[in-house]
């Protein structure tokens, strides 16, 4: 991609760097009810002071009904020829089911924006390979070899919508409004560390796994070779990016329960450990070894957004709580609710819609993991096991 071509406020304030900034947020309504997308704009545009209008992004699942058995590539392409080159390059690989510019509207302060363009797509079946395994092997060589195109997501009845502007001129660029979904995800602000592009924005996505997140990962050069020991290429120069794949790679092909992955993600320290019991002892040691180098380090908070295996919202922050993460529960019970600031959570239409049940704050380290058909199954305050059967989880056996 041809960076220095989709800059908006970038030179403005390209020596500004908060870094406690950037907004998170999403939700997830457990009966896979569809809410249009203000919900989510009100959400993260009230965290305007985290947001310096590098860039801002949201993901969406369950957008696609008619398309969901498809996957939903979204892209950013230079110019008309690379979308021609890609078209005929994807048809080699694979059937076309549906080709289209994603509609925009461009507000006054995003100036020159990449053609954005999506294409609903089912790879070539092949007995020795799964469709998962051949569209992430697709992905990475298009991000990393494919002149003028960027994939920014590449999932089933799900899509990332993102680039450089305020939060509310990203959603009106994309007209998010227009789009309904079960469980969305939002962010504002640019990386801390990298360059300012269309495709630096958050959400970072992989499949089914879309990742936005608050921090810096001090652990990315391990983390990086790490994954690219199973065949994933890191091109997009920012942490962020080993989040999500770390998240595709234990759950989606490693088969991890979620769970389990969250605390191989961010696992109790050892004085912690020392204290527990003996077997929660071997438990956690056995996980740390086994995962050592995929084991985030730095300041972070995240909000994961996964379709594999159910639906599942994730919020996770490090093991000093030095992002901040705030979690809502509706009164029904239906809902469940992440952000940065407890102050997404009292917009007028929130507030009138959900009457919250309670309003917490996660322990650091611990993971909140709300479910399709399974409803709030973590809140972020229990003890590492709580709530996990180790020998149904497998992580001792016997």
């Amino acid at each position: 991609m041809k960076w220095n071509n989709y800059t908006s406020l970038v030179e403005k304030f390209r020596n500004q760097r908060v870094f406690d900034g950037c907004g998170i947020s999403g939700y997830i309504n457990l009966d896979k009810k569809r809410d249009n997308g203000e919900q989510i704009i009100d959400m993260l545009s009230i965290l305007s002071e985290r947001e310096n209008g590098l860039g801002a992004g949201f993901a969406g699942y369950g957008i696609y009904p008619k398309y969901k058995e498809y996957y939903a590539l979204h892209l950013l392409i230079d110019d008309e020829d690379s979308k021609e080159n890609l078209i005929r390059y994807l048809g080699d690989f694979g059937n076309i089911i549906q080709s289209e510019p994603i509609p925009t509207k461009i507000p006054p302060n995003v100036n020159n924006p990449p053609i954005t363009w999506r294409i609903f797509y089912e790879p070539k079946h092949k007995e020795s390979i799964s469709d998962d395994a051949q569209m992430v092997r697709l992905i990475m060589k298009l991000n990393d070899t494919f002149d003028g195109v960027f994939v920014i997501s590449s999932g089933k009845n799900m899509g990332v919508f993102k680039g450089n502007g305020w939060s509310h001129e990203i959603a009106d660029f994309y007209q998010i409004k227009d789009y309904k979904a079960y469980m969305w995800l939002a962010h504002s602000r640019f990386p801390t560390n990298t360059p300012g592009w269309w495709g630096g924005a958050h959400p970072f996505n992989l499949l089914g796994t879309s990742v936005v997140h608050n921090g810096e990962i001090t652990s990315y050069g391990t983390n990086m070779r790490y994954l690219e020991s199973f065949g994933y290429k890191c091109t997009l120069f920012t942490d962020t990016e080993v989040i999500a794949y770390l998240f595709d790679l234990l759950i989606r092909k490693q088969k991890i329960p979620i769970p389990i992955t969250t605390i191989a993600l961010a696992p109790p320290l050892f004085t912690t450990i020392e204290n527990m019991e003996q077997k929660y002892q071997i438990a956690l040691k056995n996980i740390r070894a086994t995962y050592r180098s995929a084991m985030l380090n730095g300041p972070f908070s995240i909000v994961v957004g996964l379709n594999y295996p159910k639906p599942t919202l994730i919020g996770l922050s490090d093991r000093k709580k030095l992002r901040p993460l705030v979690a809502a529960i509706s009164n029904d019970e239906n809902s469940v609710f992440l952000s940065s600031e407890e102050a997404s959570f009292k917009r007028l239409k929130l507030c009138e819609d959900y009457n919250f049940k309670r309003i917490w704050h996660p322990k650091s380290g611990t993971a909140i993991i709300a479910q399709v058909g399974k409803g709030l199954l973590r809140d972020g305050r229990e003890s590492p096991f709580e709530k996990i059967n180790l020998k149904v989880e497998g992580t001792i056996g016997g």
